[in-house]
């Protein structure tokens, strides 16, 4: 029977054929010898064909087929895969020329002349190759910074300047209250104590989170920083701008704290500046001063760094972190918890006893935090 030009497909089942040697495919009706409609399934019994006869030419326009072997006058040689026959444009001739030479090997067949164990060697180079790429890319400290915001060259000034501000109501907030009630100075009523002390830093940091959280990050704090830094969270390279700022907004607050209370608050309070309690150790204080930091950073790192941590909840317990470590350390420290907050009003007050430990301390019980919470709790997902 002469079919033409094909492949075939029949309209009834959307299975098509391919080659000529496929006597299903010889036996489709006349009517039924055009694209059909269905899955365009390839005829099992073509594909053994196929897969016996290997890669083929096809045949060309108008050439009849023979039931028994393949078009007159073409031998097997030149039918074509099924591939080839579904890569040209749709209507075009079957024996038309394809838009664009193909090169088609038979299953097994090495590839530009490589024999097997080359093509698998350089396949093996391959996948190292894309592994070590992902691996490099996954060890990328994260441009992203706290709470949404964008830590990169283009937003550093904005970020700065935020940090500087951020650290000012801090620690403004706070060590104004202090020197209030060290100052014994009343409100509406008694003077403060010990509780508004720590409130009022707490409530500043909140405050400061929500308002700065999208800039920079809301840190404000070089313990926060340096922990982020070292676990990959923060870049290194803007750690400096982050900490001067910080720096710089603590000492413009102690300033504001001198001139709101004038003259005793540097002169009898020492505008707030953290120093050991008498009988107090400067050991026993820098092992104090690295537990509060590591319950403060510890917070920041599960609300700040985790998405699945609600965001709206972030603030208020970054704020409560912090008044409880300044609850706890108070009466033995002073609860600096924050290298910045503690040496920006020594350096106003020109007293730097004991300077280091408010230093290292914070910085170490901050990076412990860090580590602790990204190496563990980071990819730990709850029971049930």
């Amino acid at each position: 029977m002469e079919l033409g030009n094909g492949p075939w497909h029949s309209v009834n089942s959307g299975i098509y054929h391919d080659n000529p040697g496929c006597q299903t495919g010889n036996s489709i009706a006349p009517e039924n010898i055009r694209r059909g409609t269905g899955d365009g399934r390839l005829c099992e019994e073509c594909a053994r064909l196929n897969d016996a006869a290997g890669p083929v030419i096809g045949p060309t326009a108008g050439a009849a087929v023979d039931p028994t072997g393949g078009p007159e006058g073409v031998g097997m040689e030149q039918r074509l895969p099924p591939e080839a026959a579904s890569s040209r444009p749709a209507g075009a001739a079957y024996g038309s020329p394809s838009p664009r030479p193909r090169v088609w090997r038979r299953a097994g067949a090495s590839r530009a002349g490589y024999g097997p164990e080359e093509e698998a060697r350089m396949e093996e180079t391959v996948r190292r190759g894309t592994r070590r790429a992902l691996d490099e890319k996954e060890q990328e400290p994260s441009s992203g910074g706290l709470y949404g915001s964008r830590i990169d060259d283009s937003h550093m000034v904005g970020a700065g300047l935020a940090e500087l501000v951020g650290t000012f109501i801090l620690v403004y907030g706070g060590t104004a209250v202090a020197v209030g009630a060290i100052l014994s100075r009343p409100t509406a009523g008694a003077a403060y104590d010990s509780l508004a002390v720590a409130l009022a830093f707490g409530l500043a940091l909140a405050a400061v989170v929500a308002a700065i959280g999208h800039v920079s990050g809301a840190h404000v704090n070089p313990a926060v920083t340096l922990g982020m830094a070292a676990t990959g969270k923060f870049p290194w390279r803007y750690a400096p701008v982050y900490v001067g700022a910080q720096l710089v907004g603590a000492m413009l607050a102690a300033v504001a704290t001198w001139i709101t209370f004038g003259g005793p608050a540097r002169g009898e309070a020492n505008l707030a500046a953290t120093y050991p309690a008498q009988g107090v150790g400067d050991l026993q204080a820098f092992v104090v001063e690295v537990f509060i930091t590591f319950i403060l950073v510890f917070v920041v790192m599960a609300v700040a760094t985790d998405d699945r941590a609600p965001a709206a909840i972030a603030p208020i317990a970054v704020g409560f972190a912090l008044a409880v470590g300044v609850f706890v350390a108070g009466p033995v420290t002073g609860g600096a918890v924050n290298p910045a907050r503690a040496l920006g009003p020594m350096i106003v007050a020109g007293d730097l006893t004991s300077f280091w430990l408010y230093v290292l301390g914070p910085i170490v019980g901050g990076v412990l935090a860090a580590f602790l919470y990204d190496r563990t709790m980071a990819q730990t997902e709850a029971p049930g």
